[in-house]
């Protein structure tokens, strides 16, 4: 009996310490650290103002990037797309992570902005010492933007006791497509195009064709006659025995 009390007291102290132990764990893996989406927050494209965007990168504080399930980088165009931003503190403080901005410019210069992407705010969230954290940014460019190659510049701002720093994690290029439909926009104009060159070339075609024709038909048929070399022959052959005797038989017809 003391034996099976024994057993159930100490069943019930494992299940007890199971979140204690899941706890302890959790902190000894300390550098993976997720962001749930409960902390945070969407602001519109220039509603927040993170002062002339000029903060420098802190010392010890990395980042990365990765677009999930999408290594091509594709952007539709009108619909959501989402990037995680990875950040790894080996400062000597504690990082507070403010949000996440990004902006959309022509490949050829950055100074000409085609989008200022809509702000991302998160409440709460920290990156511990020695750490790593991972924050979610979805955004969606504009579902008028014209299809093709554009910069993507992304922006992490955050603050370490109370001063101000941000950081690039991600400054290169995406593929903007179009969404919906099966042909886009220059797809069917050059299909309208190239069908509208095949039947003007046609139309040249039967055009030629039926010239040619006429022309076999209104050409007039040479005859070839012996009448003129005939004459031509007579005055040669006149006064020649020849003629005589060619006369002679006429006379006897």
């Amino acid at each position: 009996m003391a034996m099976k009390d024994f057993t159930i007291f100490f069943v019930a102290l494992l299940l007890l310490a199971s979140p204690l132990l899941q706890v302890a764990r959790c902190q000894s893996e300390s550098e993976t650290e997720v962001v749930e989406g409960g902390d945070i927050g969407l602001v519109g494209e220039d509603a927040l103002d993170f002062g002339d965007g000029s903060f420098s990168p802190a010392a010890g504080v990395d980042t990365v990037c990765v677009f999930p399930k999408n290594s091509a980088r594709l952007v539709t165009a009108g619909e959501e797309t989402e990037l995680l931003v990875g950040m790894k503190n080996d400062g000597e403080l504690t990082v507070n992570v403010i949000a996440i901005k990004a902006s959309v410019h022509l490949p050829i210069d950055h100074k000409l902005l085609v989008q200022n992407l809509t702000a991302q705010v998160f409440n709460n969230a920290s990156v511990p010492i020695s750490a790593q954290a991972t924050f979610p940014y979805v955004f969606a460019v504009s579902k008028y933007l014209q299809p093709g190659t554009f910069d993507l510049v992304g922006t992490i701002v955050y603050e370490i006791d109370q001063n101000p720093f941000q950081s690039t994690f991600y400054n290169g290029t995406i593929e903007v497509v179009e969404s919906g439909g099966f042909l886009s926009i220059e797809s069917v104009f050059l299909v309208t195009l190239g069908l509208a060159l095949l039947f003007l070339l046609g139309l040249w075609l039967h055009g030629q064709f039926q010239r040619i024709s006429k022309k076999n038909k209104k050409a007039p048929k040479v005859e070839v006659g012996t009448r003129s070399t005939d004459a031509s022959m007579d005055e040669w052959l006149q006064g020649t025995a020849y003629a005589q005797s060619l006369s002679k038989k006429a006379k006897k017809k």
